[in-house]
């Protein structure tokens, strides 16, 4: 089997227990299906969000703070124990893990960009897994992703990934509010360009955890289609969820890539001409043709 890239997000409420730091075994149970999807020839780079929630709960904090201040400290004591807990068990498999962390300039700087590419790709053909999240303790306002989500979709772009797999706590994209419409049929399939996807997921909810919701996911598989990948949005309640995508079924929602791959610069472009914030164009980048 030919090898082929996913990115895959999981989000704080599949990692967490209610909240009080990580649950070590959900993680050990990603762990090991992902380790599985390495068995057959698919490697992974992983989203991972719980740095906040696992630095709430080592804190004492029951509320989300509100501060940006006090949000960076979570994240950065919260990180330490994200950290070595997927360390610990992916070494339990013998693999070793790399935390990458990244902020809205690393990716819209060229010259940095294709640093963290670079890194990326090195670790990739090591056999490490690369363990991303925002670099939540440098960012402001004005310049953090805002999203797991959208940071996997840059990712996805960054090392040409085929899939983004985006797993939540709800079954996927549904035509209507579920809560309020139990009957409401879930979209299986759409282009990742429809526009009538965004209004759909303007009714969702993000949790007491996240920054996100289903118009995030939705915003990020819009990125993602820009260089080619497709995206699943899919519930990681189910514990099947990624071997059913391995086995060529569609779990969940999925949103439907651009038929044309874009070369390396194109891929940059792309994903940075739709987030807010300065565009650094490098003096090649600014004198080359279209």
């Amino acid at each position: 089997m030919e090898n082929t890239r996913w990115v895959i997000k999981i989000g704080s409420a599949l990692l967490t227990n209610e909240g009080n730091g990580l649950d070590g075994e959900l993680m050990q149970r990603w762990v090991d299906r992902i380790v599985a999807l390495r068995a057959r020839g698919i490697e992974a780079v992983l989203v991972s969000s719980g740095a906040v929630a696992e630095g709430m709960g080592r804190l004492g904090w029951t509320r989300r703070p509100e501060s940006v201040h006090e949000l960076q400290a979570a994240a950065a004591v919260g990180q330490m124990g994200l950290i070595q807990a997927w360390e610990s068990r992916f070494q339990h498999h013998g693999l070793h893990t790399a935390q990458i962390l990244l902020t809205h300039d690393d990716l819209s700087d060229r010259t940095r960009y294709l640093n963290a590419r670079s890194t990326l790709e090195t670790l990739l053909d090591l056999g490490v897994i690369p363990v991303v999240n925002e670099n939540d303790t440098v960012v402001t306002d004005e310049i953090r992703f805002g999203d797991n989500d959208t940071l996997a979709a840059l990712v996805t772009n960054l090392v040409v990934a085929e899939r983004l797999v985006i797993l939540t706590d709800q079954e996927g994209l549904y035509e209507r509010d579920p809560r309020r419409d139990p009957d409401a049929p879930m979209i299986r399939e759409a282009q990742a360009s429809d526009p009538r996807l965004a209004e759909v997921a303007g009714g969702g909810t993000r949790g007491g955890l996240g920054r996100g919701g289903m118009v995030t996911k939705v915003r990020a598989a819009g990125l993602a289609a820009r260089s080619g990948a497709t995206t699943t949005i899919a519930s990681g309640r189910r514990p099947e969820v990624l071997e059913a995508l391995a086995d060529g079924e569609q779990p969940g929602t999925t949103l439907l890539a651009d038929t044309s791959l874009y070369r390396a610069r194109k891929q940059w472009l792309a994903g940075h001409l739709q987030m807010k914030g300065r565009l650094v164009l490098d003096a090649g980048a600014v004198k080359r043709p279209r």
